[in-house]
């Protein structure tokens, strides 16, 4: 299509063949001419289907939107098979070459998923928590945002645990289900009983392909309510949700945070309250300007406290800082004729008429 951002694909034939083969989330069509000898050479292109992108074959004068590339059928009338992909997260590629940077497929190539997880536990990807490893396509090459939420919540394991101890444990699981002193049928039974995590991810996505089988029609009404109810956590109503450090949903089995390991958010920090000064009990210090605040507040204090804070300023020979961590600075000597240049409080003042500071 002219909005398409794809490269433009040099093929072209008047009879020619598609065939599909997936790795992960990557899809590679091959076109081929029925008559190689007189036709081009065969073309293979590699798709990555973002959120939105999908194969849609419909008639060719009734094209369904964003449609950004299409295959026309020679039937009369003619159809197209089209590359549908709203968001345009969706793109493709010239040469039959996968993309170097993602692992084994969890259907296609499970054994060598499963090993390539297991022996890498060291690498640092394995340091976050496994909600966000099991999108990382290096290692979980075929496991979406649905996908993991599934997987997690039928295990029961938290979201945000930290990815290396999930998967060390299955790692020690692996390990006693192939304890030589078990039999085949024990065995069979434990992997059935109790699957592990690299399990789930290759029989939860066999699940949906196997109901997309089914009902290989997504126009039809029924698609999408089998979708529904097949899904167990995401998107389903009484579930909670967070956002991970990479900004995507996770959704969870109801719970606290630290139940699913992430850290609360933080609330702002209550005030301490003001102690209660006693017969007995040592009442905090106090600074002549917050004593004054609390003179207004309270109207009319008693009068011991008035006291006992003059006692302290007399004592320390210094009028405190007004706020805490202030350096104090002593007082000047009382000098009748000079003028004042900062205002001072009425118990300052008079206690300049006493006499000087240190005087008895």
């Amino acid at each position: 299509s002219a909005v398409g951002r794809g490269p433009e694909v040099p093929f072209r034939s008047e009879a020619y063949s598609i065939s599909a083969v997936a790795r992960g989330k990557e899809l590679r069509l091959t076109l081929s001419a029925l008559d190689p000898a007189a036709g081009p050479p065969a073309q293979d292109l590699v798709f990555r289907f973002g959120m939105s992108g999908s194969f849609r074959l419909s008639p060719a004068a009734e094209l369904p939107r964003h449609a950004h590339l299409r295959f026309l059928t020679r039937e009369s009338p003619p159809r197209a098979l089209c590359f549908v992909d709203p968001r345009r997260f969706g793109s493709w590629r010239l040469g039959d070459a996968w993309q170097p940077e993602r692992g084994p497929c969890v259907v296609s190539e499970y054994q060598a998923f499963r090993e390539n997880v297991l022996k890498n536990l060291d690498d640092r990807a394995f340091d976050k928590p496994i909600c966000e490893v099991l999108l990382n396509q290096k290692y979980f090459n075929g496991i979406g945002n649905y996908l993991r939420a599934e997987i997690l919540y039928r295990l029961k394991i938290p979201p945000f645990e930290k990815a290396r101890t999930v998967l060390e444990a299955v790692k020690e699981q692996e390990r006693r289900k192939k304890d030589p002193s078990l039999t085949l049928s024990k065995k069979v039974k434990l992997r059935q009983e109790n699957p592990d995590l690299l399990e789930l991810c290759h029989t939860v996505p066999m699940e949906v392909i196997m109901a997309e089988k089914q009902l290989s029609d997504p126009e039809h009404s029924d698609y999408y309510s089998a979708v529904e109810k097949w899904l167990q956590c995401y998107l389903v109503p009484g579930m909670s949700s967070l956002r991970d450090r990479s900004g995507r949903t996770i959704w969870f089995q109801l719970g606290t945070p630290s139940d699913t390991g992430q850290r609360p958010r933080r609330t702002p920090r209550k005030k301490s309250p003001q102690l209660k000064a006693g017969p007995e009990a040592p009442r905090p210090k106090v600074t002549p300007r917050a004593l004054k605040q609390r003179r207004r507040a309270a109207g009319n204090p008693p009068k011991s406290e008035e006291k006992e804070e003059e006692k302290e300023e007399q004592a320390d020979g210094a009028r405190k800082g007004r706020a805490r961590g202030r350096r104090t600075v002593p007082a000047a000597p009382a000098s009748p004729g000079a003028p004042l240049s900062v205002r001072r409080s009425r118990r300052t003042s008079a206690r300049r008429g006493r006499g000087k500071p240190g005087s008895p």
